[in-house]
């Protein structure tokens, strides 16, 4: 730390907050400790009373905390600094995000379109587990909008030892080569539903779950292009999923007939499709009696248990953005879902804030 006059700061980091006081209407920082000084914060300084300054020295070694931020930034985003910012410091858009400007050790990371978020939790946690830096994500595998925010990053102190940075980043290396924060944009996904069970398919009861398909996949922006109902005749189903598999068709929905009684034959319809079941199955309540299967072209075929027409959030809401931002969802990641997968049913959902399904998927 060094003192220097005010009229020669430009380009100095403050040491302290600055603080400005106007009776009746303003009492606080007009500068806080980190900032960089510019030109136009000169008269600032001196209409306070500033006409010396305390500002940080450069050490050899040693990084101010937006250094610091800009290689959190980069390990979050990927790319170089030209790469997140404009010849001029402007934010630019960068693997379909964009990066605040470092403001006192802080960077924040902003989806710039619709998408999937995916978070590397090994990789955040051996970052945290650093200490003097730190970076708070959104839950992983969630629908994000364009706008929102998706993680922020910060350097604790004032000044962090540059090799302690390096050693983060060595490490790092050796969990991921990836960035940390990945954002897969929404793909226009055409689907088709298929009702089963004879309730519906000979007018016993009115089909009251296309509906409920219909709007969680308009959501999306998915195309239907086709549905139809059929009685329990299982090989009547199969040929039904095939005929919409070749005709294009991304996402093949089969409602009801999911459980384990006799007339229940949705599961043995897909199994004899061909296609690779990823399970049958999965451990959220509700939504037990899932079935997810994918074709060699990567199409999914999905069963969907009765309790998705009528209950808030299931285990569809979970899956479904992965299948519209062509995410494969593997058994191990659908095993995980254990903790955390009981829906409460809230009287207010904060889907996907809330901690349904949140952990390790």
């Amino acid at each position: 730390m060094k003192l220097i006059e005010t009229k020669d700061a430009v380009g100095s980091v403050l040491c302290h907050d600055i603080t400005r006081i106007i009776k009746g209407v303003e009492k606080g920082p007009v500068f806080r400790k980190g900032h960089v000084v510019k030109e136009e914060d000169i008269p600032v300084l001196l209409s306070v009373g500033k006409e010396h300054l305390y500002v940080w020295e450069k050490e050899e070694g040693i990084l101010h905390e937006d250094e610091g931020a800009e290689i959190l930034r980069q390990v979050c985003q990927g790319g170089s600094r030209e790469e997140a910012y404009g010849d001029k410091g402007e934010r630019k858009v960068f693997n379909y995000m964009s990066a605040s400007l470092p403001s006192e050790g802080k960077i924040e990371l902003t989806a710039e379109t619709d998408g999937l978020l995916k978070v590397n939790g090994r990789g955040l946690y051996t970052v945290n587990s650093f200490g003097q830096m730190m970076i708070a994500t959104r839950h992983g595998n969630t629908a994000v909008k364009k706008g929102d925010k998706l993680c922020g990053t910060r350097i604790i102190p004032l000044v962090i030892e540059e090799k302690k940075m390096r050693a983060m980043e060595k490490k790092l290396s050796e969990v991921t080569r990836e960035p940390l924060i990945r954002l897969l944009p929404f793909k226009k996904k055409k689907y088709a539903v298929i009702n089963t069970g004879s309730e519906v398919f000979k007018g016993r009861i009115k089909d009251t779950f296309t509906p409920v398909i219909i709007e969680k996949m308009d959501s999306f922006n998915a195309e239907l292009i086709g549905h139809t109902a059929y009685d329990d005749d299982n090989e009547a189903v199969t040929t039904k999923i095939k005929e919409f598999l070749e005709k294009g068709t991304d996402i093949v929905l089969c409602t009801g007939g999911m459980s384990v009684d006799p007339d229940d034959k949705t599961p043995l319809a897909i199994k004899n499709t061909g296609a690779r079941v990823v399970s049958y199955g999965a451990p959220v309540l509700p939504g037990a009696m899932f079935m997810l299967a994918y074709t060699d072209k990567g199409q999914a075929v999905v069963g969907l248990p009765g309790c998705v027409m009528y209950a808030k959030r299931t285990i569809f809401d979970l899956v479904l953005p992965r299948l519209i931002a062509d995410d494969e969802v593997t058994a191990e990641e659908l095993c995980s879902l254990g903790e955390g997968g009981l829906c409460l049913n809230c009287p207010v959902c904060t889907y996907p804030n809330c901690g349904f399904g949140k952990h390790g998927f």
